[in-house]
């Protein structure tokens, strides 16, 4: 994405009620992979020179998504002090802010920039910079999303900074309130990280050393370290060809006396079948933890995620479908008492101030992560939605000679990936790296043929599922600002491989 700023003789000519080139220039541009920005140092210049009689509104700009750059106090003592025009240096100084590639529309013959990376021109500088421009996919797009929400991320920053309170302030509170009416759960409990929310998890449950948990191995060995960690064994179930989910059919037969939880991963975006999951559970007295750092928001029989079992364990990692910018996890429960231990678990065993009843960790999402996810949580819905939306084009333009992504009918998915499968993977990916696609692989080597697990006595053969999926998953592109042109553009290059690696035919 390119973003132009807008000097104020561009923005005349924008308002002007009179028809000019730069009105059919920008109208253009809006059809081109650009962002449009009003800087804000030059508002009060530009409010003298509005004259409703010549110009329209300047909230018709602001209909057409054109956002306000904020300007930050910082820059202006980095403006030198025989500076010709310091709003313009003010200007680009701001300008250089943004991510990504920026630069300055204006007609002035004569532009002080002082950042060494923004330069400025007339609307034909404009067309050549974008001809240059090259719009490559990226996996997932974090930048297009700050940018859309900038104005929000900076309020939220600033209120924090303002009140102070960076541990346990009332953006932590009211985030946990509005992401257990998300779900639906009755409590909702913010921590530092996934990983942190399924220890506690564990803990909560009195997993200690001696004591089995039941997984799967296609899966983050973040559950598997958790379970070792406190001394527990791992013992692992086979994942199901079509979900990579763990297959309740198997459940029964590891279960031993010595088995005390089953942690029910989601993988990719779907729910495991936590119904069967839950009554083989049931049958044994056992409580399920569900892993849902990869479906936040997704359903499983028209109920949300995290609320499937006894606890639910979320992500906010950046790259999630709802995620900080930095680390954070989340646990959900409807149980009095479970919360209750969380809660103690969370801040180092502590039932009252300075007592201790026993020994916990420290783990709490601080208020500026939990701000910013405030304001993430207000897009997450219409993001959810064009995340199903560019799945389903995958889906399309695909065909059937390629194995999709399979969805239960049972569930939705958020499409935390979309994933594929092909023969040849390391083939395939290397050739469309070449072509400037990436792709990820998760995971290239189950959990139990992994060297750190070498003590559980798994070997090649154990889990033959999870092993041949582990060869051929590939993941694409996929988050909400992906464009169809650069999904076709993905697609035809996969389908040009086709016949030269092999591409996995559906089964």
């Amino acid at each position: 994405m390119l973003n132009i700023i807008l000097h104020n003789d561009i923005v005349l000519e924008l308002l002007s009620k009179s028809k000019n080139d730069t009105q059919h220039s920008f109208v253009r541009l809006q059809k081109s992979p650009t962002r449009f920005w009003l800087p804000c140092c030059s508002l009060s210049l530009l409010e003298t020179q509005i004259y409703p009689t010549h110009h329209r509104p300047l909230s018709i700009l602001l209909d057409k998504k054109v956002q306000w750059l904020s300007s930050l106090a910082a820059h202006w003592n980095n403006i030198p002090a025989d500076c010709p025009n310091k709003t313009q240096a003010q200007m680009s100084l701001d300008a250089a802010t943004l991510p990504g590639t920026t630069i300055i529309w204006t007609d002035k013959p004569d532009f002080t920039s002082v950042h060494p990376d923004i330069e400025w021109g007339d609307h034909e500088f404009v067309y050549s910079m974008l001809a240059q421009y090259e719009d490559e996919p990226s996996f997932v797009d974090l930048e297009s999303q700050q940018l859309t929400l900038r104005p929000t991320l900076e309020k939220h920053i600033f209120n924090v900074l303002k009140h102070g309170q960076y541990i346990a302030g009332a953006e932590v509170r009211t985030l946990e309130s509005k992401l257990a009416d998300y779900v639906g759960a009755k409590y909702c409990l913010s921590v530092a990280s996934a990983t942190d929310a399924l220890l506690i998890a564990l803990m909560a449950i009195d997993i200690k050393a001696g004591d089995e948990v039941i997984t799967s191995p296609f899966n983050s060995t973040a559950v598997v370290e958790m379970v070792t960690l406190l001394g527990a064994k791992p013992v692992f179930v086979d994942v199901e060809a079509t979900t990579y989910t763990l297959n309740p059919l198997l459940l029964s037969s590891a279960i031993t006396q010595k088995t005390k939880a089953i942690i029910a991963t989601n993988l990719l975006g779907q729910c495991a079948d936590f119904n069967v999951i839950n009554k083989i559970a049931n049958q044994y007295n056992l409580p399920v933890i569900e892993d849902a750092a990869q479906s936040f928001g997704a359903t499983y029989h028209n109920l949300k995620s995290c609320t499937l079992s006894a606890i639910g364990c979320t992500s906010f990692y950046p790259t999630q479908p709802l995620g900080a910018y930095g680390e954070g996890g989340a646990c959900f429960t409807n149980d009095n008492e479970l919360i209750d231990m969380m809660r103690q678990l969370r801040g180092n065993g502590q039932n009252k101030r300075n007592h201790h009843p026993f020994i916990s960790i420290n783990s709490r999402l601080d208020t500026l992560q939990a701000s910013l996810l405030l304001a993430k949580l207000k897009i997450f819905p219409e993001e959810l939605e064009k995340r199903v939306q560019i799945a389903e084009n995958y889906n399309r333009l695909l065909g059937e000679k390629i194995k999709k992504p399979m969805i239960a009918f049972h569930n939705t998915s958020v499409y935390a990936q979309y994933t594929i499968e092909v023969n040849n993977r390391n083939e395939v990916q290397k050739k469309l790296q070449q072509r400037g696609i990436p792709t990820a692989v998760y995971y290239p080597q189950p959990i139990h043929l992994q060297p750190a697990f070498a003590s559980l006595n798994y070997g090649e053969g154990s889990f033959p599922v999870a092993e041949t999926v582990a060869q051929h998953v590939l993941s694409l592109p996929i988050h909400p600002y992906l464009t169809k042109g650069t999904q076709t553009r993905i697609v035809n290059a996969l389908k040009s491989l086709f016949f030269r690696v092999n591409v996995k035919g559906a089964r």
